[in-house]
């Protein structure tokens, strides 16, 4: 399989607010690059979120907005290719909703959820949380909620399950964005 991992931490509630993204490049099943850079959200921080990812103001505060950062990874956000995460609905909301907020239009992409593969081809775990999958499935996850981390987990996990299920399987799963 051939995609793209990706994984977001936000600064709070707010979808738009993203603060860290990590993006693990896979060819032919094998992770061969990896992408990460803490952003700067232009928000408030909740106190729930940095004790979650361990991210402060102070960490942002000279870093890149998703504005800048976009045409870095943008070309990875095509039709036709494929985007990996574990609940990609979170993900891909904080991409679209991050990039709207500088009136960037939302790339058009496929993606495929892990934890959806995860409630199929795993079904009977005590939960699909990616820390759960990722021991189950004897994936690393040295970091959870450090978005590189994340996004090296739900690479294993996804090439874990296509090694398992075949590619079949995981077609099925895939949706447009």
């Amino acid at each position: 399989m051939n995609f793209i991992a990706m994984d977001f931490e936000t600064a709070n509630r707010h979808p738009e607010s993203a603060c860290s993204l990590a993006l693990v490049m896979v060819r032919n099943n094998k992770i061969v690059d990896r992408f990460y850079t803490v952003i700067n959200p232009q928000m408030p921080f909740d106190g729930r979120n940095i004790q979650v990812h361990q991210i402060t103001p102070d960490d942002v505060k000279d870093a890149p907005t998703m504005a800048e950062v976009w045409p870095k990874i943008k070309d990875l956000y095509q039709p036709g290719m494929l985007v990996a995460a574990h609940n990609a609905r979170f993900d891909a909301n904080v991409l679209k909703m991050s990039l709207a907020r500088y009136d960037i239009a939302e790339p058009h992409y496929l993606v495929i959820d892990t934890l959806k593969t995860s409630r199929l081809f795993e079904p009977d775990l005590p939960n699909h949380k990616l820390n759960t999958v990722s021991e189950a499935l004897d994936v690393e996850l040295w970091h959870h909620h450090n978005a590189l981390s994340d996004s090296e987990a739900c690479a294993g996990i996804l090439i874990k399950q296509n090694e398992k299920m075949g590619d079949e399987a995981i077609k099925n799963l895939i949706e447009q964005r």
